[in-house]
């Protein structure tokens, strides 16, 4: 883009009836299409002689930095935003996505901020998207409305730098899903083995990278996360004056003559013992009053954030745009700045702490009859392991909480329990997945996180809670933002019955479609081999969850109302609730003298106005984290695994496809792939309906959910793949497979033509 000018070159002599600077100026400032050369001239009537004078009139123009050229060769005002551009979403201001030009080269003059008008599906679009805009100026701004979202082929490439044989440099990707790796062109300071980011430079098949900023030792404790951190665009760093806002924030009075005094009860909180940060806490005991006998009365008190943080402080922007806490193994991106995240708004032992209160009322039947919400202040007795509760209550392990807090827990939990199995939830107990590190980050163990009673108890109470929080606010008219999980949608169910059929089990879709009839047909496969692998193909079949101010019912939960109350230090929309019940049941607090702090916790206009949209936003960014974790903890894995590369492992089939089987380390994780190519010289088929590859020649059958030992081939802790190989596989036919450095596509053994493709409708298969 040319450099400003500082003098104006004299007028040149031009034909009678051209335009000035000023008349072009103003035509292209109003033109509501991009005005390049042609368009100029036919909106002032130019012809033969005249277009070359305006040819070298424009030329002027931007010798004095007056306009610029933009795309398709259009003008636009200098230090202005072409008529249609490209543009990248960089931020979120409230609930309006921000973007700039893609390419800004004004000296001098930062790149504008144009506020990015949506049409249609709203929550389409979200940061690091690129889009061809139309812009518009208003008032002292810019305006962009979409009009085509781009691909994200031009975004920066993450991943390692390699050097090869011939001294040439690659760049290695840190995503698996990517298997070529691309050239550099430009390493810069950037030695082999460093973790970079890149631009793609050129145009298909001539891709290189330049490298553009240096994250250091792949390896190194914490570069795991901070691969998916930058690969998702996660955001990370606070900027200035959030922080600060927390500490100020962190200082507010608790207002103990205000709120309801909970300090006498033995109020525990249960979390992993890993947790770093604890939002939620229990209390029960049983009922007194003569009309529940049998009862229990219960208390869910959870950090009430909505005080400290407030309606459009920065905190509460930042909050938003952030939307929950993303959790690794070796630290936690929170959403909250430590000051109230892990500080003031953690639920610490013998601390005072500022809380929000749901008073349950259970009866006999496990029913909550009752409920009520209240701002309080409680001083939690003891902040405990699942594992110590656990050990407590089975007499393993003295505690002396286990009189007068534990034992009403458990048994109040057990009158939970019998309404939870009233309601039949799907039940679907999935590993988790736990990483040990040791105090240098390195790795000490991967395992599978046991499942007990007392995260079950945790568990059915807080859902007690949230349903408590959607009913009273249903009640008093309020905006709730709900925690939306719809059925199946009918494609994947008519999946799950021919995959079903594969095993002689019936599923009939003209059938009303609950939890239950789910629940049943894991009954009915019983401890059998395959139990595993249906539950699988279930969760499968269900719709990802998400937040939205409309009620569309809890289907895995069997409930009608349900919104996420429990964890507002880590949740957006659990900060929302607690200020929708705030204003509801006229929770509000004296204001804070600072007023640089906003007056009220409770829900603001601009919350009410762009509750969908956030809602659309905040599902977006838990998407994110939720990829971002489970990738991180991939990497652990491969890396752990790596010094066991040549060794058999026992190993789960979970995922079959025409080029191979995907498998997972049986109490580990980590998905790896057995290629076709690699399985011998025989022909192989795929079942598509059975999800199975089968042998030709020898009968043998690979499906989903079978175990097999398998030959750990490679690990690459970089992109957290595996990939496994048969033991003792001959060669395959041809010779061995040579994956060369740029990582092809592997090589697909067919089938015979007069072999047909079992359980599809396509008939025979092609090679």
């Amino acid at each position: 883009m040319a450099s400003t000018q500082k003098h104006k070159k004299p007028d040149k002599v031009r034909p009678a009836g051209f335009p000035t600077r000023d008349q072009v100026m103003a035509f292209i400032a109003e033109s509501d299409t991009p005005a390049g050369k042609r368009e100029i001239a036919k909106a002032f009537g130019l012809k033969g002689q005249e277009k070359i004078a305006l040819k070298a009139l424009l030329k002027d123009m931007a010798d004095e930095g007056l306009i610029d050229i933009g795309p398709a060769r259009a003008f636009h005002k200098m230090g202005g935003v072409p008529k249609v551009t490209v543009l990248r979403i960089i931020d979120v201001d409230d609930t309006t996505l921000i973007a700039t030009p893609e390419r800004w080269e004004a000296e001098g003059q930062p790149a504008p901020r144009l506020r990015v008008v949506e049409r249609g599906k709203r929550g389409a679009l979200t940061i690091g998207d690129r889009i061809l805009a139309r812009t518009e100026e208003a008032g002292r701004g810019w305006i962009a409305h979409p009009m085509k979202k781009l691909a994200k082929s031009s975004e920066e490439l993450l991943g390692v730098v390699e050097e090869m044989a011939d001294g040439k440099l690659w760049l290695r990707p840190v995503d698996k899903r990517i298997r070529k790796d691309t050239p550099i062109s430009d390493v810069g300071t950037a030695k082999p083995g460093d973790l970079v980011l890149a631009e793609p430079h050129g145009r298909p098949p001539r891709i290189s990278a330049r490298v553009t900023d240096i994250l250091g030792d792949p390896f190194a404790p914490r570069s795991f996360s901070l691969i998916a951190i930058h690969k998702h665009g996660i955001p990370h760093v606070f900027p200035d004056g959030v922080e600060e806002e927390a500490v100020k924030a962190s200082a507010l009075p608790l207002h103990e003559d205000k709120r309801e005094d909970l300090r006498h009860l033995p109020i525990v909180a249960i979390d992993p013992v890993d947790a770093r940060d604890h939002d939620d806490a229990v209390w029960a005991t049983p009922d007194e009053d003569e009309g529940n006998v049998g009862g229990f009365k219960a208390i869910v008190a959870i950090a009430d954030v909505s005080y400290y943080v407030r309606p459009g402080s920065a905190l509460d922007r930042e909050a938003r745009k952030r939307g929950n806490s993303v959790y690794f193994p070796d630290q936690v991106v929170p959403m909250l700045p430590h000051e109230l995240s892990s500080d003031m708004c953690s639920l610490r032992a013998g601390q005072d702490r500022a809380a929000m209160a749901c008073h349950l009322t259970i009866n006999a039947n496990g029913k909550v009859t009752a409920w009520r919400f209240t701002r309080a202040v409680i001083r939690v007795a003891a902040v405990l392991a699942y594992e110590d509760a656990q050990a407590a209550i089975d007499g393993t392990k003295d505690n002396d909480l286990l009189e007068p807090a534990l034992k009403p827990l458990w048994a109040c939990w057990a009158l939970l329990q019998k309404a939870r199995k009233a309601r039949d939830p799907l039940a679907l107990d999935l590993p988790e997945r736990r990483v040990v590190l040791d105090e240098y980050g390195k790795i000490v163990s991967v395992a599978i996180r046991e499942r007990l009673d007392a995260h079950m108890l945790i568990e059915d109470y807080m859902i007690a809670a949230n349903v408590a929080a959607a009913k009273a606010l249903e009640a008093k008219k309020a905006p709730v933002m709900y925690r939306v999980h719809e059925a199946p949608s009918r494609d994947k169910l008519v999946a799950l019955k021919e995959y079903l059929a594969t095993f002689d089990i019936d599923f009939a879709l003209g059938q009303v479609i609950r939890p239950a009839t789910f629940n049943q047909l894991i009954r009915k496969v019983g401890e059998s081999e395959e139990k595993e692998q249906i539950m699988t193909q279930i969760l499968r079949s269900q719709t990802q969850a998400y937040y939205a101010p409309q009620n569309m019912g809890h289907f895995g939960l069997a409930l009608g109302s349900y919104a996420h109350f429990t964890s507002p230090i880590r949740r957006y929309a659990d900060l929302l609730v607690h200020r929708a019940l705030v204003g509801a049941h006229g929770l509000e607090l004296p204001a804070p003298k600072d007023k640089a702090v906003p007056d009220r916790s409770s829900l603001s206009q601009d919350d009410y106005d762009n509750m969908g949209r956030v809602g659309e936003m905040i599902s977006g960014h838990e998407r994110r984290a939720m990829e971002a974790e489970r990738e991180t903890i991939d990497r652990y894995v491969a890396a752990f695994l790596s010094a066991h590369v040549g060794e058999l492992v026992q190993a789960r089939i979970t995922g079959v496809q025409n080029f191979g089987f995907f498998a997972t380390v049986e109490g580990l994780g980590g998905d790896g792939l057995v290629p076709v190519s690699t399985m011998g010289a025989e022909h192989f088929y795929y079942d598509e309906a059975g999800k199975a590859l089968q042998g030709v020649e020898s009968g043998d059958r690979y499906t989903v959910g079978q175990r097999l030992e398998l030959r750990l081939a490679e690990a690459d802790p970089v992109n957290g793949s595996l990939r496994f190989e048969l033991p003792d596989n001959p060669a395959p036919r041809g010779g061995p497979i040579k994956r060369d450095r740029t990582r092809p596509g592997v090589v697909h053994r067919g089938r015979p033509k007069n072999i047909r493709h079992i359980g599809s409708k396509r008939g025979k298969h092609k090679r």
